[in-house]
């Protein structure tokens, strides 16, 4: 039986019988009389959903339903747009507008229509930005949080999800690829504008304040100095590290 079949079969069982992340799989010598395979094969493809978050192999303990999250597509994206960068491509402006097409989409839906208790949460979090800015910390996690609370409002588990997963994506990238300059106080000013759009209820006014806010960020990106590769053969170099940034955008 070709591997993929009994990936897919794997896959079936653990749909069919409602297993939820962290529930014990059958035994190995049950999942090879079940597929009717050999120890080899069925190792082989429990290996393989193990990298894609569908299973876990705990050694010792046996497999169990894995997290099934978005971590292998982040690496794919993540080393898609580093190779692409280093092969002269705009890549990372590239995941830039896919977040930027997303969030635009996504922020007039919530005009007007975020709960009281989201907008305090939300103001909270800008307040706590400005310090951090006027203090010089990083406002990483802070705004990090602003953006997961924000789109929290769609009550959309799995969007939250690509959103976060295009999110680390991008930015791990940033992180190693460009040092991108920027003005805290630009950063507060934009996510405090895009609070009060979405508090006002203009979905107009929202989606132009997370336009101009991406906006900001591909003009920085366009004028700042990336690495390139060297030599004449054009085989890419190795990223040369650049200190962990703590500013989001």
């Amino acid at each position: 039986m070709a591997a993929r079949d009994l990936q897919e079969r794997i896959k079936k069982l653990i749909v069919e019988r409602r297993l939820p992340s962290g529930a014990l799989l059958p035994t190995e010598p049950e999942l090879m009389e079940y597929l009717g395979a050999s120890r080899n094969s069925v190792r082989e493809a429990l290996k393989a959903l193990q990298a894609m978050g569908i299973v876990e192999i705990r050694h010792g303990f046996g497999t169990y339903v894995g997290p099934m999250s978005f971590a292998p597509m982040i690496e794919g994206l993540a080393f898609r747009t580093v190779a692409g960068h280093y092969r002269g491509e705009d890549s990372l402006l590239q995941l830039l507008e896919l977040r930027e097409a997303v969030e635009t989409g996504l922020v007039s839906r919530l005009a007007g229509r975020l709960p009281e208790s989201d907008l305090g949460e939300l103001d909270a979090l800008v307040a706590r930005m400005e310090q951090e800015a006027a203090q010089g910390a990083g406002l990483a996690e802070t705004d990090r949080a602003f953006h997961a609370t924000l789109y929290r409002g769609l009550d959309n588990a799995l969007l939250s999800e690509v959103l976060e997963a295009f999110w680390d994506a991008f930015h791990r990238v940033q992180r190693d690829l460009v040092d991108v300059p920027q003005d805290p106080r630009v950063t507060c000013r934009q996510h405090r504008e895009i609070l009060d759009a979405v508090r006002s209820g203009d979905s107009l006014r929202a989606e132009e304040a997370i336009r101009d806010h991406f906006g900001n960020i591909r003009v920085r990106l366009s004028t700042t100095g990336a690495p390139r590769p060297s030599g004449s053969t054009g085989a890419p170099r190795s990223p040369e590290p650049h200190p962990r940034h703590n500013e989001r955008v």
